[in-house]
C-alpha cells in the first residue's frame, strides 16, 4: 500500500505548483490586444492597355539570328585557313594543354616532343597544333614557335604567333 500513497502524494505536490505566477503577463498581453486588428489596404484598379496589332509588311523579323551577329565579310581576309585539308591529332587540343617536353634531331631537322593527355607526339615545322589553326613555324633547343589564325569580330583571320617553352621536368623523388 506504500507506492499508491507516494504516487497520490506527488499529484497533490503537482497539482500545487500549477499557480498562475504569470497572471500579471497575461493581463497586459490582454489590455494590448484590444482593438487590435490587421488592416489590408484593397488591391489598386489593374490598367488596361490597348490592343495594338503588329503588321511586319516587309520587314524582317526582330527575333531572327541575323540580326544578332555582326556582318561578316564573305571574303574572310587574305588569311582564311583551309578547313578542308585533313587535321592533324594535335589539332584537337587547346594550345594551353599542350607541354612541350623535349627536342630532338632527325635527319639533321629539329623535332619537338610535345606531351597531350600522357602521350608524346613529334612536331615538326609546318605540323598543325593547338584549335586555332596554329602552324608550327620554328623549332629551337628551348622553345617553338608557331602562328595562329584568329577570327576577329568582322570575320577577318588574323595572324597572331605564339610560342611554346621546354617544360623541365622535376625530379620525383
Amino acid at each position: 500500500m506504500k507506492p499508491y500513497w507516494f504516487i497520490i502524494a506527488a499529484c497533490l505536490c503537482l497539482t500545487a505548483c500549477g499557480g498562475d505566477e504569470h497572471q500579471d503577463l497575461k493581463d497586459w498581453m490582454a489590455k494590448e490586444s484590444v482593438g487590435l486588428r490587421g488592416r489590408v489596404p484593397p488591391l489598386p484598379q489593374l490598367k488596361t492597355f490597348p490592343v495594338v496589332d503588329y503588321d511586319n509588311g516587309d520587314l524582317p523579323s526582330p527575333f531572327d539570328p541575323v540580326k544578332l551577329e555582326p556582318d561578316k565579310h564573305a571574303g574572310g581576309g587574305a588569311n582564311r585557313p583551309d578547313t578542308n585539308r585533313r587535321r592533324e591529332p594535335l589539332e584537337a587540343f587547346p594550345l594551353e594543354s599542350l607541354k612541350m617536353v623535349g627536342m630532338m634531331l632527325m635527319d639533321g631537322k629539329p623535332v619537338a616532343l610535345i606531351q597531350a593527355d600522357k602521350t608524346i607526339y613529334q612536331g615538326r615545322v609546318g605540323n598543325y597544333l593547338g584549335q586555332n589553326f596554329g602552324v608550327i613555324t620554328k623549332i629551337t633547343d628551348s622553345d617553338l614557335t608557331l602562328k595562329e589564325l584568329i577570327e576577329d569580330a568582322n570575320g577577318d583571320w588574323v595572324e597572331r604567333v605564339s610560342s611554346m617553352q621546354l617544360q623541365e621536368q622535376e625530379d620525383k623523388k
